[in-house]
């Protein structure tokens, strides 16, 4: 076997670390916090999340600054910031909440996702995350509503 058929045979290979996509939002994540870290960084945090809304493709950025308007007015304690690369919001520091685009890990569609600091709790078994393809009236009502109870 030649040196060009074993490098091609190596690059067909299907690897199971982490994804390209996944390295990026890792790489974005070691970027938030080092400047964060700074001292005297003059970055603003709520500046940098409408800012990479500008960034996304049309259909991401739609949902976006809808979830971004709703989130910021149901729940003016969440302070915008980004983790991972993404839009997120914050208590004390802790995300609450965030917004992966369908086009960061090349997925049929968004998900705006809670953590485990949101106060979702429903018994035993509750959802964490929704798949978000548009955003319609009765979609915005009850994201409204999530984003009132998770700080609630």
């Amino acid at each position: 076997m030649s040196a060009t058929t074993k490098t091609k045979a190596a690059n067909s290979k299907k690897y199971d670390g982490f994804t390209e996509e996944e390295r990026d939002a890792m790489k974005e994540r070691a970027k938030e916090l080092k400047t964060s870290a700074r001292r005297g960084a003059k970055t603003d945090p709520e500046s940098d999340v409408p800012a990479k809304i500008a960034e996304m493709s049309m259909s991401d950025r739609v949902i976006a600054e809808r979830l971004h308007a709703l989130i910021k007015a149901n729940a003016p304690v969440l302070t915008p910031k980004l983790w991972y690369g993404m839009p997120a919001y914050a208590r004390n520091g802790k995300v609450v909440c965030h917004f992966q685009p369908a086009a960061k890990f090349k997925t049929r569609y968004a998900v705006l996702g809670f953590s485990d600091e949101a106060n979702l709790d429903e018994g035993a078994h509750w959802p964490t995350s929704f798949a978000l393809t548009e955003l319609t009236a009765d979609n915005e009502a009850r994201i409204s509503a999530l984003v009132k109870q998770a700080v609630s």
